[in-house]
């Protein structure tokens, strides 16, 4: 099948003067949508596939709704990236086929090293990932050896392994206030709007690397300003990530699952949203009866990049899925070391949720540590 190659150009700024990661060729591949008749035939086939390789697939909430849909109707979990670590340690299948990008592989692969953990684009990656190279970070984080490195599940296994604590945004905030309250200064990374949300929240005393996720880096204040005034009775639902004066605007600010949890639960029928519109597929299917708009992202004085979509998510499609399965292509690899390094930050977050879920005090679990 022939490919459409669209070359995206990334641009976003890095806290380090002479910062060696440059992203002016970052690029990423949307493969062709398939045909009905060519969608039902991948669809069976990777149902036979999982079958038959004792595979579950694990698919975030932004990828296509094909890979959605599928992974439910296999077995498999759509969720957020915590959710997904959680389900990719815990279940019995040996190997792990991983819809979304290449961090969350890379996760999948720490948790569970002696499973075989396979992508439909190795390729598919993150601007928050790209905007934190390991050698500039380690210097950073050089520049303040007093703070406690707390950095976000976007990020390379490297990065990982220099932390401390790793946090998603479903539990940044109890984390972080738990360190503020053993009296931890952080160090935070790599997106600074959450970063900065967290900050305002817990008041913990924080400092920044100054990295953005193009999606949500985009959403706008002044038009999400005028679109409530054309759905004046619509609630706002706003992801973290977004800029500090759109997440102002919001009648609810949480991660992809609080945001699902918010639609469902706020006495409302129309909201719009500000996050990823890969997520309006969960969030329709769950609500049928409610209408959801997508906050905008270009404007008189915008340049969308992403339109609300991360390029890399796109990147994943039902035929490189079903050549995965077919032929081992796509196998995550993580060297052995760095990741018993990397699972220690990562098992803190787990052991910490955990306690937060079953009722006990998690303050505990928070050791006297510095920086990494």
């Amino acid at each position: 099948m022939s490919a459409v190659i669209p070359i995206i150009n990334v641009e976003y700024e890095q806290p380090l003067a002479g910062n060696a990661c440059d992203t002016k060729f970052a690029w990423a591949r949307v493969p062709v949508e398939p045909l009905p008749h060519e969608r039902a035939e991948l669809k069976d086939r990777i149902r036979r596939l999982l079958k038959e390789q004792n595979a579950v697939m694990v698919s975030h909430y932004y990828v296509h709704p094909d890979l959605q849909d599928l992974a439910e109707e296999t077995g498999g979990i759509v969720s957020d990236s915590l959710e997904m670590a959680r389900f990719g340690r815990d279940h019995a299948a040996q190997t792990l086929v991983v819809s979304g990008v290449r961090f969350m592989g890379e996760t999948a692969k720490i948790l569970s090293p002696e499973k075989r953990i396979l992508m439909p684009d190795l390729d598919a990656t993150c601007s928050l990932d790209l905007g934190c190279p390991i050698d500039d970070f380690s210097a950073f984080c050089d520049q303040h050896p007093d703070r406690t490195v707390v950095v976000y599940a976007n990020t390379s296994a490297a990065v990982k392994a220099r932390s401390d604590w790793l946090v998603t945004s479903s539990c940044a905030l109890d984390i972080v206030g738990a360190l503020k309250a053993n009296g931890h200064k952080i160090l935070w990374a790599p997106d600074k709007h959450l970063g900065g949300y967290i900050q305002r929240q817990t008041g913990a005393d924080m400092v920044f690397w100054n990295g953005a996720c193009i999606v949500h880096d985009e959403f706008k204040a002044f038009e999400l300003v005028d679109l409530k005034k054309q759905y004046p009775n619509a609630k706002v639902l706003v992801h973290p990530e977004s800029p500090a004066d759109v997440v102002a605007l919001a009648d609810a600010v949480g991660s992809t699952s609080a945001i699902l949890n918010a639609a469902k639960s706020m006495n409302a029928r129309e909201f719009i949203v500000a996050t990823d519109n890969g997520m309006m597929h969960k969030l329709r299917t769950l609500n049928p009866d409610k209408v959801f708009i997508e906050a905008p992202t270009a404007g008189n004085s915008a340049t969308c990049k992403s339109c609300a979509h991360c390029p890399w998510m796109a990147m994943n499609g039902l035929a490189g899925l079903a050549h995965v399965l077919e032929t081992g292509a796509n196998e995550v690899f993580i060297d052995p070391a760095l990741g018993v390094r990397a699972r220690v930050p990562i098992d803190r977050m787990l052991a910490f949720t955990a306690a937060l879920r079953n009722g006990q005090a998690p303050g505990s679990l928070v050791p006297n540590i510095g920086a990494a």
